[in-house]
């Protein structure tokens, strides 16, 4: 009975993978900037913060939201890119980087999407603001009630353009949230951000990310600068099949930002690498089941398995399925009922869920009886099952 007891107390663990040797981390970096976050687009891992949930004043990267929002209404039909929008006195009169739109005309979109994301232009956001909304104030009210949608949780937007308030804030997690949102939501308008220079009235004017002037795979997002908030940068680089996203702010130049921002990227890209594990729907391990039908069930992936961590701590890193077993029938297909856990050297635990890859009934009444003898005479002795080694 102890045995039994132990059995169902213990989580079992079989161990998938595992290292040959030791290895050292990757080494943690500094950076200047007083904000920073950096993520893998795919898995979402987290390779660098700095403050990432600190509240800060965003600039011109808050013309991200105003491109959403654009882009949203785009992608739902409800406008199209050969549509106009009026120019109004404010807009024409606002100051700051501008698209040099003239109050009375119409432009469109296509162009204010340029205006906007090449040109960072204030005029041109005022116009979208005002022909989306209303007014500038309500297109503010969309901004904030979108980002709460997303899971912008820290972020308060006041204005379309970033145009300094001391109550218009966010972090760097909520930008790199927004981020990530414009590259799944909108792929078919993403080219904008890699466009390095527009013209409009004559006037040509080139892109502010310095990224994109580098060949480093760079193809986005944003920059920003006021004198409250330093200069600041949402870029993104990709390489084969991985993508970086960068959230940085408060730093103290263009040339400052343009350096840090592209060291700070060939890191992430040089330290860390993503390794994929098990495909979707890919049969990991059988659990132990408990007066089922079946004596085994299969644990099976939800979806594809892939991780980021260090490139050395790849050398160490060890695969688990961790469950309470024997699994007690009834039990139906796509329920969760285990984890598997990743781990490696100086990273956190990453654990994704497993669920039952078929339906297992529960015995009838012999079939349990039979069972739980089965059980009382010859014990747990599959309980654990031995470490496998690649």
């Amino acid at each position: 009975m102890k045995a039994i007891r132990n059995f169902f107390l213990s989580a079992c663990s079989v161990i998938l993978a595992s290292a040959v040797f030791a290895a050292a981390p990757a080494r943690a970096i500094e950076t200047p900037a007083e904000y920073a976050l950096m993520i893998d687009y795919d898995t979402g891992a987290v390779l660098l913060e700095k403050n990432a949930d600190k509240q800060m004043y965003p600039a011109s990267m808050t013309k991200m939201m105003t491109i959403y929002l654009l882009f949203e209404r785009l992608a739902n039909g409800a406008i199209s890119l050969d549509d106009t929008l009026p120019v109004s006195e404010k807009a024409w009169r606002k100051g700051g980087s501008k698209m040099f739109v003239k109050a009375g005309d119409r432009v469109r979109i296509d162009d204010l999407i340029q205006g906007i994301i090449v040109q960072s232009g204030n005029d041109a956001c005022i116009v979208v603001a005002e022909g989306l909304a209303g007014s500038e104030d309500a297109f503010a009210t969309l901004m904030n009630e979108k980002a709460r949608e997303l899971g912008m949780t820290n972020s308060n937007f006041k204005n379309s353009t970033g145009w300094p308030d001391p109550e218009h804030v966010t972090t760097p997690r909520d930008l790199a949230i927004l981020a990530v949102r414009l590259l799944k939501d909108f792929p078919q308008y993403f080219k904008y951000f890699s466009e390095k220079s527009f013209t409009y009235n004559g006037i040509k004017q080139g892109n502010r990310n310095p990224l994109l002037y580098k060949n480093m795979g760079a193809d986005g997002f944003k920059t920003g600068h006021t004198q409250e908030s330093g200069y600041g940068l949402v870029g993104t680089a990709k390489r084969g099949d991985r993508r970086i996203i960068l959230v940085i702010n408060g730093l103290q130049s263009v040339r400052q930002r343009a350096s840090e921002s592209e060291r700070l990227i060939e890191w992430g890209f040089r330290e860390f690498g993503n390794y994929k594990l098990f495909d979707a729907g890919a049969v990991v391990e059988q659990a132990d089941v408990w007066l089922g039908d079946k004596a085994t069930l299969p644990l099976v992936t939800e979806k594809e398995v892939k991780i980021t961590i260090p490139r050395l701590a790849r050398r160490k890193m060890t695969v688990k399925v961790v469950y309470e077993g024997p699994i007690p029938a009834p039990i139906a297909k796509g329920t969760p009922v285990a984890r598997l856990v990743v781990s490696a050297p100086n990273t956190e635990e990453i654990s994704f869920p497993l669920v039952a890859g078929a339906d297992v009934n529960k015995l009838g009444l012999f079939g349990r009886i039979g069972a739980a003898i089965n059980y009382l005479v010859w014990g747990a002795a599959s309980a654990t099952v031995d470490a496998v080694k690649n």
